[in-house]
């Protein structure tokens, strides 16, 4: 019976074993530069809306997960809404709102006038954000179905909070990992761990920013009879955290 000498001659053969080296450093370096465009788009989702100021024209000011303009709250339908709108700005009501992970900011036409000091597991409460800025015995009334929402925004936002931090934490040891499992095989299995856990947090936290703000940009159209918010899906922010998750997959 003959025997098969291909194997040993082949893990003998210094071009065979020179060529496979070759492939997994190749593989190495970009999985590790995937790991690396993926952690710079998780930064930005980040550092997105976060200490962004009127002065602010760059990137932190534009990115943000939702934008609220109240500009017109009251219905053009309902008899003097231009000045009803314009009283509800006197008693300190801010033409828009955005929000982002740590904040949120307002302002005045496309101005950020202010945004509020950065906090952990924060969650968007409009309307805690509007009884607290207009004067004293003044209120606006919401529907209910906006202030139902509110429930599921602030456990959503706690877990999208603590995800999307988990995964950028994840995603900076997978990087300097990957190219060590060109030289000892032990990196692997902790870099298959990293990688799959990786993936897991920002799949969901993608997964959990899209559909609890777009059910929220729902809500608040459904009361559009009642109130005027034009409501702004922030694709910037969105689809960094999008990108992240395909580049760790």
């Amino acid at each position: 019976m003959a025997e098969n000498t291909t194997a040993p001659y082949a893990l003998s053969n210094p071009d065979f074993l020179k060529q496979t080296t070759r492939t997994r450093r190749i593989f190495a370096f970009l999985t590790s530069f995937l790991f690396l465009v993926s952690l710079i788009f998780l930064i930005l989702v980040e550092v997105g809306n976060v200490n962004a100021d009127r002065h602010d024209r760059g990137v932190r000011s534009s990115i943000y997960f939702i934008k609220l303009d109240l500009s017109h709250i009251i219905p053009l339908s309902v008899p003097d809404a231009a000045l009803i709108n314009s009283i509800a700005r006197t008693l300190g009501l801010h033409d828009f709102y955005q929000v982002g992970l740590w904040n949120f900011c307002e302002g005045y036409g496309n101005t950020i006038d202010r945004c509020s000091k950065p906090r952990t597991m924060y969650w968007f409460n409009p309307v805690q954000i509007i009884l607290n800025e207009l004067l004293a015995g003044a209120t606006i009334a919401l529907p209910a179905n906006i202030l139902d929402a509110l429930t599921l925004v602030r456990k959503a936002s706690h877990w999208m909070f603590a995800l999307f931090l988990t995964g950028a934490c994840l995603t900076v040891p997978s990087i300097f990992l990957a190219p060590l499992s060109i030289y000892t095989r032990w990196a692997s299995l902790p870099l298959t761990i990293l990688t799959f856990l990786t993936t897991l947090m920002t799949t969901a936290a993608a997964i959990i920013a899209s559909a609890m703000f777009i059910i929220f940009k729902k809500v608040i159209h459904s009361a559009a009879d009642t109130v005027n918010i034009q409501v702004e899906l922030g694709s910037k922010i969105l689809g960094s955290a999008a990108v992240a998750r395909v580049e760790e997959t």
